[in-house]
Formats: structure tokens, sequence, C-alpha cells
């Protein structure tokens, strides 16, 4: 069985106290607990106030996350690394990330065109009621055909904003991959830049208007 522990430290004014039970001058600094031949069983830190223990959390916090941070930029090169061996198959995948986009602008383009011809008409019939009350059912087509006709220039703004996201993002991915593929160690360069979100919606415009746009 293991004898009792001794409980040792020098307290604020400089005394050394010994005790068989923990020392409560000694909870705020560090002290000995020792074998009873004297010999030292184990060093203890001083116990923390409420408020060194949350700084003390919030630096192992802190620890942590760089930790992850510095990890997520590893894998990250590394998974870049063995998607794009060389710069063609990087130029490969940002062309067909682009060509998703352009083919959404030409047909949102061929769209508005159809809008456009199918307006003539409306407005041709709407110059014989200058100056009186147009036929509600005019009105309403009219109406309508302006409605699709802002959401498909909004679904074409965005789309544009998707494009300078994609290259913006594939520019950052190029310039760290021409230094990985040069030699920089996998996580040496930081964490990789986020790209900015695609643009959303301009605020006014009906969510029916942006659902029907994408059909």
């Amino acid at each position: 069985m293991q004898a009792s522990p001794i409980y040792a430290c020098v307290d604020a004014n400089g005394k050394h106290i010994t005790s068989d039970r923990p020392i409560a001058e000694c909870l705020a600094r560090e002290h000995r607990v020792l074998n009873t031949d004297g010999s030292t069983r184990e060093i203890r830190s001083p116990v923390l106030t409420a408020d060194e223990q949350a700084e003390q959390e919030a630096r192992e916090r802190a620890k942590a996350m760089r930790a992850a941070i510095e990890a997520d930029a590893v894998r990250s090169d590394r998974n870049l690394r063995s998607r794009y061996p060389n710069e063609a198959a990087h130029q490969r995948a940002r062309a067909a990330a682009l060509d998703d986009v352009r083919r959404t602008l030409q047909l949102s383009q061929r769209r508005l065109d159809d809008l456009a011809a199918e307006r003539k008409p409306l407005e041709d019939e709407a110059e014989f009621y200058v100056g009186r009350a147009m036929p509600p059912l005019l009105k309403q087509q009219l109406d309508g055909n302006a409605v699709a006709a802002d959401a498909q220039r909004t679904l074409m703004a965005n789309q544009r904003a998707e494009t300078l996201r994609i290259n913006a993002a594939f520019d950052a991915e190029l310039a760290r991959l021409r230094a990985v593929w040069a030699g920089a160690p996998p996580g040496s360069l930081g964490p990789m830049p986020k790209a900015s979100a695609t643009a959303a919606p301009s605020p006014g415009t009906p969510a029916s208007a942006t659902v029907k746009a994408r059909r």
C-alpha cells in the first residue's frame, strides 16, 4: 500500500510549509507532492482562477484552430496536386466549369430574343390605346413579358459574376499549384484563399420570375 503523500510549498512570505493534506496557501502556487522519504512524487501547477481558466481554454482553442487550419492546408494542397498533376489538367477543368456558365448565358440570351419578338406585336397593339385605357389582358401580357425579361437579365448578370468568380478561384489555385509543382511543401503556403460568393438576384426581382427564368 502506497504511503500517504506529503504536500510542500513556499507561501507568499517565503515560508516553507509541509502537510499531510493539500495546503490551502499553496493552491494558487506551484507546489510539490513528496513521498515519505522526501523524494518528489509530482509537481502540481497552481489551481487557476475562473478568469485564468477561461484564458487558458481560449488559448487552447486558438491553438487547436491553428492546427486544424494548418492540417486543412496540407490536405488541400495534396488534393490539388493529386487532382491536377500538371497545368493542362487544370486548364481543362477551368474550361469545363466555364462551359456550364456559358451555356446558361446562351439560353438566357435566346430567351431574351424570344421575349423581344413576343413583345413587338403587343407594343404595336398598345399604340392603338394611347390616351385610352388599355385592355386588361394586353396590359397583363406586357407586364408579364417585362417581368420575364428582367428575370433573364438578372440571371445573366449573376452568370457573368459567376464567370468572374470561377476564373478568380482557378487563378488562385493555379498560383498555388505552380508553387507546389515547383516543390513547395503542402501546407507551407498557408490556407487556401476562399473565392467570393456568386451574385444574388437583384432586390425586388420576384422569386417566381427567377424560377421562370431558369426553365
